[in-house]
C-alpha cells in the first residue's frame, strides 16, 4: 500500500478520551517485526520523538499505536523514524494485515518444508561420511558426498535463510542487534567454512549443522506465528460482530440504510428478525428474543420487549424491533470490548520489560563470547578453523530465542484464555498482580446482586392474580412497577388505566377494582405489613389487590446473581478473605452477606469510606482485589492492589479498573484469578528455562564438546521447551474453581 508524505494526517484521529489537547492517534502496521526485541526497538526510538504521549507495539497483530503532540511531530517523522530503524509502516487496515499475516504463514511452512527435506538428505550424506571416517571411506567418496551437500545445503541456506538475513540485514544497517543477527551470523559462517572444508577436502564439514539450525528455528517461528494467529483471532471474531450499515426511521416514517457512522443518539432504527443489532439502544416498539451470548455468556435466548436494553453485536430472534439508539459506531458496548482486547494484547508487565532488557543484553553478549571462544582456543594452538567451528556453536547455542519468547508467549496464551473465560486486562501487570491478591472485597449493587430489582418471593399469590398485576404494572412509570412489568412478556396493557400520584396503579378488570401500589393505597393491614418487612428486611414491598379479596404483598428486591454463592464458595475454599464494601441500606446489605455466607460487610459507605479500608488492608500487609461497579466505586477500584469491573459499568469505572469481565455472573472473577496464577507460574518457569538452559549450555559449548548441529538442537529445544509451556495454559483448568 503506497501512501504519499502528504496524506498521512488523514490517518489520524483525535486521541483517546482524557488526552490532553492537541494530542492525536494513528494506528500502523509496521513490517519486520519478528521478536519481544523488536518491539522494545520501536518504542524507544519513537520515545525521542519530541512531543511524543505513547508509542505501544502490539507483538501479536504487528500493530502500532502512537499518540502525539499534533504541533510537535509530525507522521511524517514517525514514519521516517521507523523507516530509520529498519521498518517498513503503513496504515492499520485489519482485512490488510490479515492477508499480509497469512502469506507470512504460507512463507514460513513453505521455508519449513524445504528446511527440513533437504536436511534429511544432507543427513544421510552425512552420516554415510561420519560412519565411513572410522571405517573404509575412500577420499574421493568423502569429496562426493561433500559435495552433494553443499548443492542441497547452498541453495537451501538461501531460501530459508531469507526469513532471518533480512531481518537481520535491516537491523544491522540500522545500527542495532536483534536477535536474528547472531542467528544469520551462526548459520553464514557455518556454511562459509562448509564450504572452504570442502574445497580442501576436509574429513569434516557442516552443511547439515546450517539446515538443520534453519529448520528447527522455522519449527519454532512457525508454531509463535500460529500461536499468536489464534490468539489474534479473537480480535477477528469480535469485528466481525461489528455492522456497517444500519436502518434508519426517518421521521416521516421511510426506513433507509445508512452507513453505521451517519447513525447518532436519539435515532430511530429497524431491525428485522434474524439481523445482527447494529447499535446500542434501547427496545421502543417490537417483542423478540435477543441472543445475548456476547454479552452475558449465556446460550439461551432472553425476552426483550418495549424498555428493554440491547446491544450491538446481539442478534435479534423472530420480531422486527424499532430501537431508541443510545451509542452508535465507536461507541458501543461492543467498540468497548475491541478497545479492551487491543489493551490486553498490548499490555506490557514487569516480566515483560525484564525479558526485554535482557534480550537487549544478550546481542551483544552473544557476539562477545563468541569471539572471546575463538580468540582463546586460538592462543590455545588448536587453529583456526576448529576454533571457528566451536565459536559458531557458542554463537548458536547462546542465542537468546528461548528468553525473547519466555514472556510473550505465556502473555498471548493468557490473554487468550482470559478473553474465553470473559476476562479483558486493562493494566499490563494485571496478571501480576490478580496472581498476589489475598483479599477480595466486592461491592454489592450491580456487583454481587443484579442492578434491577426483582420478584423476591410470590408465595401465597395466586399465578392469575400475579399475572394482573404484571399486566397491569405496564401502565405505571414507577421503578418497582417496572421491575413486575418485565415478567408480563408481551401482555396488552389494560385499558383506562387511572394513576393516582404517589400511591399507584388502578382499573377494572371483569367488574372489579385491580390496584397496584403502597400497601396503604391497596389497603394492606398493619400486621401482615410488619410481618412481610421483618420476614424480607431491605426489601421493597409493593401491594396488589382485587375486588374486596384481601390485598397480597410482593416483596422486590436486588436478588443476587445466579452463580454468586457457588462463586463465594469457591473463593473462601481457595483462601480467600472476603468482604462487602456498599454504600447501600443496612438491612439489604446484611441480607445478601448472610446469603453469600460473608462474615465482614459493611453498609452505608461513601467513596472515602471505602478507600480508608482498603488502605487499612494494605497497611496490614494485605493486597486486596476489588470488584465494584458503580460511579461511587471508581475511586476504590483506583487505589486497590488490583481490581476488576464488569463491562456493564460505568465507564468511569472501567477505565479505573485493571480487567473487566464480559459476562454478568462472577464466574469470571474466580477464573482470572485460577489463570493469572497459572499464568504467573509458567512465566516463572520459561524464565528459569532460558536462564539454567544458558548456565549448563554455554560453558560446555565454550570448552568445544558441542558441534553446530547439537548447538542447533539446544538453542531450539529451549525455545520449544518455552513454547510447549506456555501453550500449557490452553489447556489450563479452570474449573478447578468450581
Amino acid at each position: 500500500m503506497t501512501v504519499h508524505m502528504r496524506d498521512w494526517d488523514a490517518f489520524t484521529t483525535p486521541a483517546r478520551e482524557g488526552a490532553e489537547d492537541g494530542v492525536v492517534h494513528m494506528d500502523l502496521a509496521v513490517e519486520g517485526i519478528t521478536c519481544a526485541a523488536c518491539m522494545g526497538d520501536i518504542e524507544r526510538g519513537l520515545s525521542r520523538l519530541p512531543g511524543l504521549v505513547n508509542a505501544r507495539v502490539n507483538l501479536t497483530s504487528h500493530r502500532l499505536a502512537v499518540e502525539w503532540i499534533k504541533h510537535q511531530t509530525s507522521p511524517d517523522d514517525i514514519i521516517s523514524e521507523l523507516s530509520r530503524l529498519g521498518y517498513t509502516a503503513h496504515p492499520f487496515d485489519p482485512a490488510t494485515q490479515k492477508k499480509y499475516q497469512d502469506q507470512t504463514g504460507k512463507q514460513l511452512l513453505r521455508a519449513l518444508a524445504v528446511a527440513g527435506f533437504a536436511g534429511m538428505n544432507i543427513m544421510l550424506l552425512s552420516v554415510s561420511v561420519w560412519s565411513g571416517n572410522i571405517t573404509d571411506i575412500t577420499p574421493e567418496t568423502r569429496d562426493f558426498f561433500h559435495w552433494l551437500s553443499a548443492l542441497i545445503g547452498l541453495p537451501t541456506v538461501a531460501y530459508c535463510g531469507r526469513v532471518f538475513f533480512s531481518s537481520a540485514w535491516k537491523a544491522v544497517r540500522a545500527g542495532r542487534l536483534n536477535m536474528d543477527v547472531p542467528i544469520s551470523i551462526g548459520v553464514l559462517l557455518a556454511t562459509g567454512l562448509s564450504m572452504i572444508q570442502t574445497i580442501q577436502h576436509e574429513h569434516m564439514v557442516y552443511f547439515e549443522s546450517a539446515v538443520m539450525l534453519l529448520f528447527f528455528l522455522l519449527v519454532g517461528r512457525y508454531l509463535d506465528h500460529m500461536m499468536r494467529g489464534r490468539t489474534r483471532s479473537l480480535a477477528e471474531n469480535i469485528a466481525a460482530l461489528k455492522a456497517e450499515v444500519a436502518a434508519r426511521i426517518n421521521p416521516d416514517g421511510t426506513v433507509r440504510e445508512v452507513p453505521l457512522s451517519k447513525i447518532e443518539p436519539g435515532d430511530l432504527v429497524l431491525v428485522s428478525a434474524g439481523e445482527r443489532i447494529p447499535v446500542d439502544g434501547r427496545i421502543v416498539q417490537g417483542n423478540s428474543e435477543i441472543d445475548q451470548s456476547l454479552i452475558t455468556g449465556e446460550t439461551l435466548l432472553v425476552a426483550a420487549g418495549p424498555g428493554a436494553d440491547v446491544f450491538a453485536g446481539t442478534v435479534n430472534g423472530e420480531g422486527t424491533l424499532q430501537l431508541r439508539v443510545s451509542a452508535a459506531s465507536g461507541a458501543t458496548l461492543l467498540d468497548e470490548v475491541n478497545r479492551l482486547l487491543e489493551t490486553a494484547a498490548q499490555a506490557k508487565s514487569l516480566y515483560v520489560r525484564i525479558a526485554d532488557r535482557a534480550a537487549r543484553l544478550y546481542a551483544p553478549i552473544v557476539h562477545t563470547a563468541s569471539a572471546i571462544t575463538f580468540a582463546g582456543w586460538m592462543a590455545y594452538g588448536l587453529g583456526w578453523q576448529p576454533s571457528l567451528v566451536i565459536a559458531i556453536s557458542v554463537l548458536i547455542i547462546t542465542c537468546p530465542c528461548a528468553l525473547g519468547l519466555a514472556v510473550p508467549a505465556v502473555q498471548v496464551v493468557a490473554s487468550g484464555q482470559l478473553f474465553r473465560s470473559g476476562v479483558l486486562l486493562n493494566s499490563g501487570d494485571a496478571i501480576e498482580r490478580l496472581a498476589d491478591a489475598d483479599v477480595i472485597v466486592f461491592d454489592k449493587t450491580g456487583t454481587l446482586t443484579v442492578a434491577a430489582p426483582d420478584l423476591i418471593e410470590s408465595e401465597g399469590v395466586s399465578a392469575e392474580l400475579l399475572a394482573m398485576a404484571c399486566r397491569l404494572a405496564l401502565s405505571s412509570r414507577h421503578p418497582l412497577s417496572r421491575a413486575l412489568a418485565e415478567r408480563a412478556g408481551s401482555a396488552i396493557p389494560f385499558a383506562d388505566v387511572r394513576e393516582v400520584t404517589g400511591a399507584g396503579v388502578e382499573t377494572v378488570a371483569q367488574g372489579k377494582t385491580l390496584r397496584l401500589g403502597s400497601p396503604v393505597f391497596c389497603g394492606v393491614n398493619e400486621p401482615e405489613l410488619a410481618a412481610m418487612s421483618a420476614r424480607h428486611a431491605g426489601a421493597s414491598l409493593i401491594a396488589v389487590r382485587y375486588g374486596e379479596a384481601p390485598a397480597a404483598l410482593l416483596p422486590l428486591g436486588q436478588s443476587l446473581k445466579s452463580d454468586a454463592i457457588q462463586v463465594i464458595r469457591q473463593l473462601q475454599d481457595r483462601g480467600y478473605e472476603i468482604e462487602i464494601l456498599s454504600g447501600d441500606r443496612e438491612g439489604a446489605v446484611r441480607m445478601a452477606a448472610e446469603d453469600l455466607g460473608i462474615a465482614n460487610w459493611q453498609a452505608g459507605l461513601k467513596p472515602a469510606d471505602k478507600i480508608a479500608r482498603l488502605e487499612e488492608l494494605k497497611e496490614s500487609g494485605r493486597k486486596v482485589l476489588m470488584v465494584g461497579d458503580g460511579l461511587n466505586d471508581a475511586p476504590a477500584l483506583a487505589g486497590a492492589y488490583v481490581s476488576m469491573s464488569p463491562v456493564s459499568a460505568v465507564h468511569l469505572s472501567q477505565a479505573a479498573a485493571d480487567a473487566v469481565f464480559l459476562s454478568d455472573k462472577l464466574q469470571p472473577v474466580a477464573d482470572a484469578l485460577v489463570l493469572s496464577r497459572k499464568a504467573r507460574q509458567a512465566i516463572e518457569q520459561n524464565l528459569w528455562i532460558s536462564a539454567v538452559y544458558n548456565v549448563i549450555a554455554v560453558p560446555v559449548a565454550v570448552a568445544g564438546f558441542v558441534t553446530p548441529l547439537l548447538a542447533a538442537v539446544a538453542m531450539s529445544l529451549s525455545s520449544l521447551a518455552v513454547t510447549a509451556n506456555a501453550l500449557r495454559l490452553r489447556w489450563a483448568n479452570v474449573s478447578e474453581s468450581r
